[in-house]
């Protein structure tokens, strides 16, 4: 039997012409893109795996390899150590840290002493205050000398007995004790511009200076704590006597301590002590120390009832 010649192997087999190994095979209709390696697209992905290059640390080292951005920081580096010294040189000009040091420089035996000072003067003798070498001596080591920690744990003080007062009688709210605060610190900043300008017009060279008022204003403060919390446990009649008691007191401690700030002044250039300008610095003198008791009144007559 006589095979048929098409149906031989080497017949049945098409030859198709071999194509270079660098060139797809001509009847693909895509490129293939799958290899990373032959492409050179997608060899390093980002770990989140969306198939983008991770670039970012690539482009960072680049920033910091880059002369330019490095001179850039090393000069911003420079303009901040600069203004941070020129803050610290004159920081003293808006803000007397120095001074403030020496205002709160206590310890509890000065709290003690001084406390005790504000409620009983009349004992004490000696009111100078004591400098080593032409400066005054920390507070802790002098009763006399003025101090900002007694007066701004007093104010603090005062408006938590107000807040308690309030809420004892069913009134307090955020407003109104805020509204208290306020109003305390409005008074106070009243009494300080009205005696620099007291002793501007009276013309007075002293040494009292802004914090100095404000040590020995803030004082009253003590008394007003007083009496509110009698007046919380024994009605009016404690707080009438507590407050008057401090009242006194509060006014002999200013006029004991403001005549040798002010009036000391006066007899050392030799001012004659009836003379008219030493006259109004006695009546400024009275009329500061008069203010306080008025003061302690105000801000707390309501707080009992």
């Amino acid at each position: 039997m006589r095979e048929h010649p098409l149906s031989s192997p080497a017949a049945s087999k098409r030859r198709t012409p071999a194509s270079p190994p660098d060139m797809a095979d001509p009847h693909q209709l895509f490129d293939d893109t799958s290899s990373a390696q032959n492409r050179g697209y997608g060899a390093q992905r980002a770990p989140g795996g969306l198939g983008y290059p991770n670039t970012s640390a690539s482009a960072q080292a680049a920033f910091l390899a880059d002369p330019v951005s490095n001179m850039a920081m090393a000069y911003g580096s420079s303009l901040a150590a600069q203004g941070k010294e020129l803050v610290d040189k004159n920081i003293d000009r808006f803000i007397p840290v120095t001074k403030l040091k020496y205002y709160f420089a206590v310890d509890t035996v000065y709290v003690g002493k001084k406390l005790g000072l504000l409620v009983f003067p009349y004992l004490h003798q000696d009111w100078e205050v004591q400098y080593q070498q032409d400066t005054p001596v920390a507070p802790r080591f002098d009763i006399n000398a003025p101090d900002l920690y007694i007066p701004a744990m007093a104010f603090i003080t005062y408006i938590l007995v107000a807040g308690l007062a309030l809420g004892t009688q069913d009134r307090f709210s955020p407003d109104l004790l805020g509204l208290q605060a306020s109003s305390a610190l409005a008074w106070l900043a009243l009494e300080v511009l009205a005696i620099l300008l007291s002793l501007y017009l009276v013309t007075v060279n002293t040494d009292l200076t802004t914090i100095d008022l404000v040590a020995f204003l803030g004082y009253k403060y003590v008394g007003m704590i007083g009496g509110v919390l009698m007046g919380l446990l024994f009605g009016k009649t404690g707080y009438y006597l507590v407050l008057g008691w401090c009242c006194v007191s509060i006014f002999v401690f200013m006029i004991r301590t403001l005549r040798l700030k002010i009036l000391a002044e006066a007899a050392a250039e030799g001012v004659p002590v009836r003379g008219a300008r030493n006259q109004l610095r006695m009546y400024l003198t009275m009329a500061v120390a008069a203010a306080q008791p008025l003061l302690m009144y105000w801000l707390t007559f309501h707080l009992v009832r």
